[in-house]
């Protein structure tokens, strides 16, 4: 359910697409500076997007620094560091992967999610005493999303994708308690969460249909039981109508915000990368 927010490189500048790079392997560093090197194995585009957001809020400018990057040790990269935003997203990064996991394991029995998350799990001693809450509030989002799709065919997708909106929406704006603008990154956050909630489904969609497995476009869409090539044609100007809603709420509400910076970047993920996400998936 991860890996959609990313930019249009071809629509975006080079030295703004060299930062969001940046932002990228700032966030690695992050997690290897507050948790250690074998977290970095779950890096995530879509943390880097919060990040990217976030930072851009604040009056304190970028600091860089060029270091040997893991996966390519032979050329250098430039890495943001000491940065408030991605230590926050570090810490979801992480916390939000591991319960992925464990709801895979749920699902599917998988062992190497089962090994995987047990190796993260042994990392939650690490997190800042005042996150806590934050885990302990994706905890019980997942854990209700989870009864609501064992119970879907009552149900809406809008429904169903409320509980992933809501904890996307909470992520986002709890980094500005007491902030005027709270209300409006929550906003970003709800309408992101539901895009990536249902981009998700749309996805999975003909996997989910010949495994058998659980699809929330499927179990609330689908009530005639049609084929994959039936439903599709039926209901992809529905799902690109919702989708483009969400973009477009999105974009509405970063206009609200009292951007310092990054604004080329985030316009380009909000505007073009979310839409070339759905053009790829023909919607």
């Amino acid at each position: 359910m991860f890996g959609y927010v990313l930019p249009l490189r071809g629509e975006l500048k080079v030295k703004d697409y060299e930062k969001f790079k940046s932002y990228y392997c700032g966030l690695c560093l992050s997690i290897k500076k507050n948790y250690g090197n074998l977290p970095r194995s779950v890096l995530n585009y879509d943390m880097t997007f919060l990040a990217v957001l976030l930072d851009a809020l604040e009056d304190k400018k970028c600091e860089f620094r060029l270091n040997r990057c893991i996966a390519h040790p032979y050329k250098k990269k430039y890495a943001i560091i000491n940065n408030k935003a991605l230590d926050y997203a570090a810490f979801f990064n992480i916390c939000l992967v591991y319960y992925k996991l464990v709801d895979d394991v749920n699902d599917d029995k998988k062992i190497s999610s089962k090994i995987k998350s047990l190796l993260l799990r042994g990392y939650f001693k690490k997190f800042p005493k005042p996150f806590y809450v934050y885990s302990d509030y994706i905890k019980s989002s997942l854990t209700e999303l989870n009864k609501l799709e064992k119970k879907s065919n009552n149900l809406t997708l809008d429904e169903i994708s409320h509980p992933f909106s809501d904890l996307t929406a909470f992520i986002i704006s709890s980094y500005a308690d007491n902030k005027p603008y709270k209300d409006i990154l929550y906003n970003i956050g709800y309408n992101l969460g539901k895009w990536i909630y249902i981009m998700d489904a749309y996805d999975d969609l003909k996997e989910d249909i010949k495994l058998k497995k659980f699809n929330a476009i499927n179990n609330t869409m689908n009530l005639d039981d049609k084929p994959y090539e039936d439903l599709i044609k039926d209901i992809s100007p529905k799902i690109s109508f919702v989708l483009s809603m969400c973009g477009s709420n999105c974009l509405h509400n970063l206009n609200l915000l009292p951007l310092k910076t990054n604004q080329d970047i985030l316009f380009n993920i909000l505007q073009y990368g979310l839409l070339d996400k759905m053009n790829n998936l023909n919607l």
